[in-house]
């Protein structure tokens, strides 16, 4: 069974989120790294990959079920941040937001009743909660 039309253009559209959150994460990476933060800038270069994979995923998940994936144009993100405590205060903000898009796919793929898409997207719904706790658990070590 192919991909509905809506089914497609919502996983375009986190293809392009996925895409942005490497590439966000890739800036910070940078950032720490100019900064002397060796640390800091290692896991996030790890995340910006971690991020491009799960692009990867979504591009070959919408074309083996006879979509067309769409690479997309993307925004540049920030390059500076006020300290440690704002690079990762925007990454779990950005998390939630993936995690409110994810939740809207599972919305739609029991709308339309694609139990394929839901049992596929189920993956990413648990890979979010970690993403988010991930983030939280720094954030509250900061805050130590």
């Amino acid at each position: 069974m192919a991909l509905s039309k809506k089914m497609e253009k919502i996983l375009n559209a986190q293809v392009e989120k996925e895409a942005y959150a490497s590439q966000l994460y890739l800036s910070m990476a940078t950032w720490a790294e100019v900064q002397g933060y060796e640390g800091i800038s290692l896991w996030f270069y790890a995340q910006a990959e971690e991020e491009r994979v799960h692009m990867m995923k979504f591009i070959h998940y919408i074309n083996e079920r006879g979509g067309h994936a769409i690479v997309p144009a993307l925004q540049q993100p920030p390059v500076d941040y006020k300290g440690v405590k704002a690079v990762f205060d925007a990454p779990l903000e950005h998390e939630q937001m993936v995690t409110a898009a994810i939740n809207d796919i599972v919305a739609l793929s029991l709308q339309e009743k694609d139990f394929t898409t839901n049992n596929w997207i189920q993956w990413f719904v648990a890979e979010q909660l970690e993403e988010e706790s991930s983030v939280q658990a720094i954030i509250d070590k900061l805050a130590m």
